[in-house]
């Protein structure tokens, strides 16, 4: 085991590294900008160095700082946390050649992973469906009506190194795509230095679906269950549970086995989650792999009673995975509401300073988050400030628990999306279960008559 580890984030999930490394008896190290020097995740580590100014490009995001500040610690490994670095193959590479673990899996499968395109195609060659599309990056407008002309619209265009719905556009008219493709490919080579686009069939109500896994050095992979994150705003997630109340007992096993064979065959090694679409028959296909922890792993920790974040720094230890697949369990039902500064109707964010913070408790109740009474919400930062985490034996149970909760926690100085969660928990059909990727719009419209 590592004796001592640099925290490369900030945050909840920076605090939630040290949490885990504390109880496996390691050491943490915290690195801070200047507006984060009395942070949480500072003050609980057993050390920190600051990198640098608020800008993340200076400090967060700024490779040669964090390696002087793991050298000088005499760390023995770097855990980047989620977003920031987190899947950059370059700072795992650097960090690898300066002779640092990093806490993830390979470069050279960030890399693969990066690639919507790559990605797409090696998962398909290793058996999991993929979404009918062009196979490759379009070279040109008449390419990509050819294709279009093959798979029938509407149709996704999508960036090879998208994410965060940048460079994804929907075209319903054969008329609209050159326009489309253009806007699609200016936008991803401002966001990534990348214009590379492919195209997919538009699948019109679809549910995001994610599977969990671990794989260890030895050749062990076992999946983790789903978790279902079709509550979104922007491509990006805003409730996440687990199971999902579209999969069966019977789906989960054909689906997990066959990307546990998938990861098998890669040779991947760490956590990383393969995220799903979900058509209206109930069909899965592969979309793209986070390679990396994320944001969610709370519901699944809650349904089957292991620590992702420890187990990740165990296998980056060297360590084989401690239990095989028949050994993992579901018990009763998780939900993650992300509980942002932000407008609960408009979603535009809103920094400031808390002058009141009172979370929740109580019996099968999780709050992840690093601020506290009179914290500043830094606009240079993501706006989560806490995760509420519910868990219960049904999913009903759940449902009113989370409600309960929602109760408690109170917040002001700035705007919530605690609103939002209120509205979403009483919908019918996020009650039902029955709902999908587009169900945002229709749940702002019960807020106003």
């Amino acid at each position: 085991m590592f004796k001592k580890i640099l925290v490369a984030n900030r945050g909840e999930i920076a605090l939630r590294v040290v949490r885990a490394a504390r109880e496996l008896g390691v050491q943490t190290v915290a690195i801070h900008s200047t507006a984060d020097a009395h942070a949480l995740h500072v003050k609980f580590a057993d050390e920190s160095i600051c990198i640098g100014p608020p800008q993340p490009d200076k400090s967060y995001l700024n490779i040669p700082a964090i390696i002087a500040a793991a050298e000088v610690a005499g760390v023995d490994a770097i855990h980047p946390g989620y977003g920031f670095l987190s899947e950059n193959a370059h700072f795992a590479q650097v960090c690898q050649t300066c002779g640092f673990k990093f806490i993830g899996p390979q470069p050279e499968m960030i890399k693969l992973m990066g690639n919507k395109i790559a990605a797409r195609e090696t998962m398909r060659k290793v058996g999991l469906p993929v979404i009918p599309g062009s196979g490759g990056a379009v070279e040109s407008e008449e390419e990509a009506l050819r294709v279009a002309r093959e798979i029938g619209l509407p149709i996704m265009i999508k960036a090879a190194a998208g994410g965060g719905g940048r460079g994804m556009k929907i075209v319903r008219d054969e008329a609209e795509l050159v326009k489309s493709l253009r806007l699609a490919r200016t936008e991803a080579e401002a966001a990534f230095g990348d214009g590379s686009m492919y195209l997919e069939r538009y699948i019109g109500r679809p549910r995001h679906i994610e599977f969990q896994i671990a794989a260890d050095a030895h050749g062990n992979v076992v999946h983790l269950g789903e978790r279902e994150c079709s509550v979104q705003r922007r491509h990006q997630k805003l409730i996440e549970e687990s199971p999902s109340p579209a999969m069966t007992e019977k789906k989960r096993e054909e689906v997990g086995a066959l990307i546990v064979s998938a990861i098998e065959k890669l040779g991947y090694e760490s956590v990383g989650t393969i995220e799903l679409l979900m058509d209206e028959g109930r069909n899965l296909y592969f979309m793209e792999m986070n390679t990396r922890i994320q944001v969610e792993h709370p519901v699944t920790e809650e349904v089957t009673g292991i620590d992702l974040v420890r187990l990740q720094i165990r296998i980056a230890a060297g360590e084989r995975l401690p239990f095989e697949q028949r050994d993992i369990s579901f018990r009763g039902h998780a939900i993650e509401l992300r509980i942002n500064a932000e407008d609960p109707y408009t979603f535009a964010p809103s920094p400031g300073t808390l002058t009141d913070y009172n979370t929740p408790g109580g019996p099968g109740i999780r709050i992840d988050t690093a601020v506290t009474h009179g914290a500043f919400v830094n606009p240079h930062y993501d706006s989560l400030i806490a995760k509420l985490v519910v868990h219960d034996v049904t999913r009903d149970k759940a449902i009113k628990r989370a409600k309960s909760a929602l109760r408690e926690f109170i917040v002001a100085g700035i705007s919530t999306n605690i609103d939002f969660h209120r509205l979403a928990l009483d919908f019918p059909d996020f009650v039902s279960g029955d709902y999908d990727t587009n169900v945002v719009p229709r749940i702002l419209a019960t807020a106003r008559p």
